[in-house]
This record gives structure tokens, C-alpha cells and sequence, in this order.
């Protein structure tokens, strides 16, 4: 009797291609949540008049949801198993999405970040879940190309958020800028701003039914028990053990200044884009259209890079593929810095080729090897997702400056994604010697 052979999504004769696809699906679920919800900032700053720093309070309750679930969900994951935590997260998805329209319905910016938080839990939930359920689908000498296979279908939800973004939000909102909002009287106002978020909230009201319908699907469907052997959920140790081993520890502190870098490259581009097509004589509402289209060719450029990245895995050792492109995405922001003009946005777009190995590379390499604590090694490398949350926030408050020494500030405020990349370059090189995947 002939033996078929192990390969990338078949290990001891079993194939896992059905759950792969299904558990693959709720990757480019939240690359949706995350790439509608970064042209956000810009929007909701409009349409409730505040500043660039206030409108990031989207991204501190977005990322803020991520860190306060990931250990629950660990914890809930190894009592129950992956299934469980994978329902659990799109049910706390839909949840929130559905929240938008009693948030709408107070005219109030408040609950909007309240649905944004528990909309988060539940993402929260399902990378802690999907990331290691992924990796224990075939050999483990394939898991980290796997995880990048499968995060390859991150990027095309995010495209669909971005376009979604773009066509059926920024476009619909009321064209009136800033400065004219300012002047509107109370009345007047309170009418647009009402008109504007009800643009804004029936996107996420169709994702939250296409969620629930993915929920069904999965609860129906067999889906494997890899890695839910163990019940019990020592915690403390467990933490202790996998934070004393320093290939993981570093991959955690790599990962919170990784997020932080795409984050902020993503959601300030709009800010960049704007001011280089406004100095060109554009309106603003035009300019930032026009930044949007830019930041969807960095997500496709993104989105095309995964694939290539996937296939170079086979012949590079991950750790040295994740440095080389963490130095090249150095020296593209350093080029967003200094180059004032449609050559810095040229930059920052080119910066999106080289950060789209960098987040499934880190988690892999972290994770390599930790069998059953892999679930909560998993938490931790999903909260330090919350560098999206934190370091944002920084780079607004350098861009509400407008200029620092007469250099426009929305170029200085790109220090930080180049500080963020020096360490995941020093990450990839100290981790070289990983054994090839």
C-alpha cells in the first residue's frame, strides 16, 4: 500500500485543506476590520470636528481590545480548544459591528469607541485562536510558510476594507472641509454630522451579517482537534515558562513595535498624501481620495509581496528574510522623511512590500517548538498588537504640531516607524540561525 507523504496541509495522511480555507477566511475577516477602520481617523475627526490626536482614540479602543482579550482568550481556548475561541471571536465581531447603529443613534463619539472595543475582543480572540490552530495543520517544519500562506488572504480583506473605505464612506460623507464645519452653527451641524455617520455605520452593519453567516458555517462544519489535548490552564507557570525562553520574549517585544510601524504607516498615509496634494493646489476632499487610492496600492503592493515572501521561505531562513526587509523598510522611511514631495509618498508606499513578512515571520519564529504553551504563547504575541494602540497616538500628537523648525511635521512623525523597524531588523538577525522552513 502506497504512503501519500506529508506536504505543507497534510501531515500523517490526514488533509487539512477544508479547515484551512474555512479558519483562512476569518484572516481576511479582520484585515477588513483593520483597514476600513484606519481611514477612520480622518473621518470621524471630521465629521465630530476634532483634532488628528482625538481621532485616533479610534485606534487606542481598536488595539486597546486586542491586549485585554488575548490571555482570557488563551485561557478559554485551552479549556475548550481552538473551534470554541474560533465562535467565540466571530460572535464578539459581529456583536460589535452591530453596535454601531445604537452608537449612531446618540450622535456621540463615546460609543462609537465602546463598539470598536468589543468588536476588538473578538478579533482578539480569533488571531489567538487561528494563528497556532493554522500552524498545527501539517508538519511543523512547514508552519511558519503556512502561517505566511495563510496571512496572505489577510491583505485581500484589508484591500476590500480599504475599498470599501474609499467608495461607500469617504466618497458618500458630505464634501464640506474642516474649516467650513467649524463655522456650521449647532442645528446645522448636529444635521450633517447625523447624515454623515449614517454613511459611515451600514458597512459595518453588512460585515456584521457577513460574520454571523461565517459563524454558522464553522459551527456546523469538523473541524480538527489538533493541539486541544490539554485542559488545564496553569497559568502563572506557563507564562513564567514561555517569557524565560528569549527567542519568544524578544519575538513579543519585535511584534509590539511591528504593529506599530504598519499602523502607523497605514493610517498616517492619508495625512502625508493630503498635505503633498494640498501644497499642489487640490482641495482637501480630493487630496484625500486621492491619498486613499495611494494607500490601496500599498496594500496590493502589501498584498503581492505575501505571496513572493511565501515562496522565498522555501529557500531562506526566515529570521535573515525578516531582517533584510526590515532594513530596507528603514532606509523607505528614511526617504519619507527627508524627501519632501510625491517621492516620500512614492517611500511610504514601497514600505508596505517590505513589512508584509514581518508579522507571520515574527509570530512563527516566537513560536516554534512550544507545543501546548503555543496558546498562550499566541496571547502573548496578540497583545503586543497593542503598539498599534499605543504608538499612533505619539505620531498624531507630532503632526498636530503642523511643522517643527520650519520642516513639515507629518514627515518628522515618521521617526517612529523607523525606530520600530531597527528592531525588527535587530530581531531577524539575532534569530538567523533558525532552522530553515
Amino acid at each position: 500500500m502506497k504512503v501519500k507523504q506529508d506536504s505543507i496541509l497534510r501531515s500523517n495522511g490526514v488533509n487539512y485543506i477544508v479547515p484551512f480555507v474555512l479558519i483562512t477566511s476569518c484572516f481576511a475577516l479582520w484585515g477588513f476590520a483593520n483597514d476600513i477602520t484606519n481611514p477612520m481617523v480622518k473621518a470621524f475627526s471630521k465629521i465630530f470636528r476634532m483634532s488628528v490626536t482625538d481621532g485616533t482614540l479610534i485606534q487606542v479602543a481598536f488595539y486597546g481590545g486586542y491586549f485585554a482579550m488575548a490571555f482570557p482568550a488563551a485561557m478559554f481556548i485551552r479549556k475548550y480548544s481552538y473551534k470554541a475561541g474560533v465562535l467565540l471571536g466571530l460572535g464578539l465581531y459581529g456583536l460589535g459591528a452591530f453596535l454601531f447603529y445604537p452608537a449612531m443613534l446618540t450622535g456621540m463619539y463615546f460609543p462609537f469607541l465602546i463598539a470598536y472595543f468589543i468588536l476588538t475582543c473578538g478579533l482578539s480572540f480569533l488571531e489567538t485562536s487561528c494563528n497556532p490552530y493554522i500552524l498545527t495543520m501539517g508538519p511543523e517544519s512547514s508552519a511558519t510558510r503556512r502561517l505566511n500562506m495563510a496571512q496572505c488572504f489577510n491583505p485581500m480583506g484589508s484591500l476590500l476594507g480599504m475599498y470599501v473605505a474609499m467608495n461607500f464612506i469617504q466618497n458618500s460623507l458630505d464634501p464640506m472641509e474642516t474649516a467650513e464645519r467649524a463655522q456650521l452653527d449647532t442645528e446645522s451641524f448636529a444635521a450633517l454630522r447625523d447624515a454623515d455617520l449614517w454613511i459611515l455605520v451600514k458597512p459595518y452593519l453588512a460585515i456584521g451579517a457577513v460574520v454571523v453567516l461565517m459563524m454558522v458555517l464553522i459551527a456546523i462544519v469538523s473541524m480538527p482537534r489538533n493541539g486541544d489535548k490539554q485542559r488545564t490552564t496553569a497559568f502563572l507557570p506557563t507564562i513564567r515558562r514561555i517569557f524565560s525562553v528569549p527567542k519568544y520574549r524578544e519575538g513579543v517585544i519585535a511584534q509590539f513595535f511591528y504593529v506599530g510601524a504598519q499602523i502607523m504607516c497605514w493610517t498616517f498615509i492619508i495625512q502625508y498624501g493630503t498635505r503633498i496634494f494640498m501644497e499642489q493646489g487640490m482641495g482637501e476632499k480630493d487630496a484625500e481620495v486621492l491619498s486613499q487610492q495611494y494607500n490601496i496600492f500599498a496594500m496590493i503592493l502589501f498584498c503581492s509581496s505575501r505571496f513572493i515572501c511565501t515562496f522565498l521561505l522555501k529557500y531562506f531562513r526566515p529570521g535573515a528574510l525578516l531582517g533584510t526587509l526590515a532594513v530596507a523598510a528603514g532606509l523607505l522611511t528614511l526617504g519619507v522623511i527627508f524627501c519632501n514631495g510625491i517621492a516620500g509618498l512614492y517611500c511610504l508606499v514601497g514600505v508596505s512590500g517590505c513589512m508584509s513578512l514581518m508579522f507571520p515571520t515574527i509570530y512563527g519564529i516566537a513560536l516554534e517548538g512550544m507545543g501546548e504553551d503555543a496558546k498562550f504563547g499566541a496571547a502573548g504575541l496578540i497583545m503586543a498588537i497593542l503598539g498599534g494602540s499605543v504608538l499612533p497616538p505619539l505620531q498624531a500628537s507630532i503632526i498636530d504640531l503642523g511643522s517643527v523648525a520650519g520642516f513639515p511635521a507629518v514627515n518628522i512623525s515618521f521617526v517612529l516607524p523607523l525606530i520600530c523597524f531597527v528592531v525588527v531588523a535587530a530581531y531577524g538577525y539575532r534569530q538567523k540561525h533558525f532552522c530553515q522552513a
